[in-house]
């Protein structure tokens, strides 16, 4: 059952807002790409790669350096940790920069982002992971099935560990609420249930 999950570590970023384990770290008044380069440099991280990234995929790298201060992966093998992440409007944001390209030179740098699950792989690169790792398209944040989904992962013995959570980037919208599941408390994690689920995410509207 769920109850035997917990929630070791967890990380929310908005429009302005940085929080890791529900405690303001960083904000800012800077906008869309300004502020997720604001948050590069005040943490700061040294990933040259970064800078080429889009938007997706930095806030999704971002989330995750964040949610994995003081953290240890390297205590599972790279195949027993996994990625599952939902977002609303998949690679939008940068589909239509691409789509802006075509109509003089098409962008290489642009067309290899415009698949949603990208973000999975810098993440997956920066950490070395290979565990099993989807992203879903949902209208919406659907916490029980995020929790029934990962749930099964973990009975079904296919992951020890797991990134999750919401990652969306599109326009003006800056929601990454994204945690750390694991199998054992570590001593300040949270049971991992829809109700704390629901309260990290909240902290996207913070």
């Amino acid at each position: 059952m769920s109850e035997h999950l917990y929630i070791s570590s967890s990380c929310t970023i908005n429009s302005h807002h940085v929080f890791k384990d529900e405690s303001l770290l960083f904000e800012g008044n800077s906008v869309g790409t300004e502020w997720l380069l604001m948050v590069y440099k005040h943490f700061r991280f040294g990933y040259p790669k970064f800078y080429k990234m889009d938007n997706l995929s930095k806030l999704g790298w971002l989330a995750t350096e964040v949610l994995l201060q003081n953290m240890d992966l390297k205590t599972y093998q790279p195949h027993d940790v996994g990625i599952v992440l939902t977002n609303k409007s998949s690679s939008l944001d940068t589909d239509f920069k691409y789509f802006e390209t075509v109509k003089t030179i098409a962008s290489p740098a642009l067309f290899v982002y415009t698949l949603p699950n990208i973000v999975i792989g810098e993440i997956s690169i920066r950490h070395q992971l290979k565990g099993e790792n989807v992203l879903f398209v949902t209208k919406k944040f659907d916490i029980g099935f995020m929790l029934q989904y990962v749930q099964g992962l973990f009975t079904a013995g296919s992951v020890q560990s797991c990134i999750c959570g919401w990652l969306e980037y599109f326009g003006t919208t800056i929601e990454a609420a994204m945690y750390l599941v694991e199998k054992s408390d570590n001593g300040t994690a949270i049971p991992f249930t829809k109700e704390n689920i629901n309260k990290i995410y909240q902290l996207t509207n913070g």
